[in-house]
């Protein structure tokens, strides 16, 4: 059975308050399965916008109100804890208990599976190994490998990426979403790196800058949940669960590991705690999900009203046309966020790839058959003029 953890970072409010200003008044507390279904029925709302296919545009959103699909369970809910402590069966347990989206942590795929499908993992035999793919699996292998530190910062923007999708489904639909892990949290990991010499001071320059350039764009979490696990116990963990590549690898070290709790304890909760809500649990011998929910449902995420309160600062937007205005961005613009990630950097040479080595590596892959089309066709639409779906404008009025 778990244990909360009571600490100055995690607080219990009573019921009661709303968002002054704002067209929105949610309902005070996020509410579990049983909470909801001894309710009753629930007024009608919309049905959720196919924002994966449709534009959401200045004139949609004249008729198309974002608020208007919002309820109580309408947040961004966050899972954080060290490796192998369970937050993916939390997570998923959690979600499905509160009627919430379930996001399991961002991996390397976003950036090695093509939209056609292809990995391209499958070429690293072939191509010059300065150009070949790095994942956490290779990171757990070779820890001081030249492209650890590139690893590291396309982890952070997979996390980015995942998280505006998980900003664009919550607007689009009303629906609250659970996320193992953040970009917010992503930093941990390259500190514990930069402290046990897997990346340069170099590497961490380049980071802390695409950071900066991008995090302020999101919109933070409204609760984080930390499952805790003193290192010992986390070790333990990882050998029961007897994934080769953690247990035969060089990354996941007792002062690795150590200095992960630390930077998750000394800076990103005591950081994130000034805006979410926050609940610490020792997650040592596993916890009770139905308990999490029961802490959650006494939380008031409303009673932050004042101008000036950092809290949930992030949710107070005071006009709908606000709300529009990030629905607008999240759900059309998502390629001009990315795009923020494109700050030239040539004073770190792990950074930089030879151009013959990118020429040998582009010329294995686009001469393979399945990349000789362009993304969306093949070769079965030979000879047509246009396709009869295509693409979600990502400029629409």
């Amino acid at each position: 059975m778990a244990t909360i953890i009571r600490t100055t970072l995690v607080k219990f409010s009573p019921q009661g308050g709303k968002i002054a200003g704002c067209t929105l008044v949610q309902n005070r507390t996020i509410m579990g399965k049983t909470m909801r279904e001894s309710l009753g029925p629930r007024p009608p709302k919309p049905p959720p916008f196919d924002y994966e296919n449709k534009c959401y545009g200045w004139l949609r959103s004249l008729v198309d109100r974002t608020t208007h699909r919002f309820d109580e369970n309408s947040k961004v809910l966050v899972v954080e804890g060290p490796v192998a402590v369970g937050k993916t069966q939390f997570a998923a347990t959690l979600a499905e208990d509160l009627g919430m989206k379930h996001f399991p942590e961002a991996n390397m795929d976003i950036h090695y599976i093509r939209p056609n499908g292809i990995d391209l993992r499958m070429f690293d035999k072939d191509i010059p190994e300065d150009t070949r793919t790095f994942d956490h699996v290779n990171f757990n292998l070779s820890p001081n490998h030249r492209l650890a530190g590139n690893y590291q910062i396309m982890m952070y923007i997979a996390r980015y990426s995942q998280y505006i999708d998980a900003l664009t489904h919550l607007l689009n639909t009303g629906q609250g979403v659970v996320l193992e892990r953040s970009p917010y949290s992503d930093f941990i990991f390259l500190e514990a790196m930069f402290a046990q010499k897997y990346v340069s001071k170099g590497i961490k320059s380049v980071y802390y800058e695409l950071r900066a350039n991008t995090i302020e764009d999101l919109m933070r979490p409204h609760l984080v949940i930390y499952l805790d696990m003193a290192v010992d116990k986390v070790q333990e963990s990882i050998k029961k669960r007897a994934l080769k590549h953690e247990i035969e690898g060089k990354a996941l070290t007792k002062p690795f590991l150590t200095e992960l709790e630390h930077q998750y304890k000394n800076k990103y909760l005591r950081d994130i705690a000034t805006h979410a809500e926050l609940l610490v649990y020792d997650w040592s011998g596993g916890g009770d999900v139905e308990v999490v929910v029961e802490d959650i449902e006494r939380l008031n995420f409303d009673q932050y009203t004042e101008r000036e309160e950092p809290k949930m600062k992030d949710w107070r937007l005071p006009r709908e046309v606000d709300w529009a205005d990030k629905r607008m961005i999240y759900t059309n613009n998502k390629n001009y966020l990315m795009n923020l990630f494109n700050i030239p950097r040539y004073d770190v040479p792990e950074l930089i790839t030879d151009a013959e080595d990118g020429y040998e590596r582009d010329k294995v892959i686009f001469d393979h058959p399945d990349f000789q089309y362009a993304e969306g066709y093949s070769r079965n639409d030979s000879g047509q003029l246009f396709k009869n779906k295509v693409p979600k404008y990502t400029e629409c009025i």
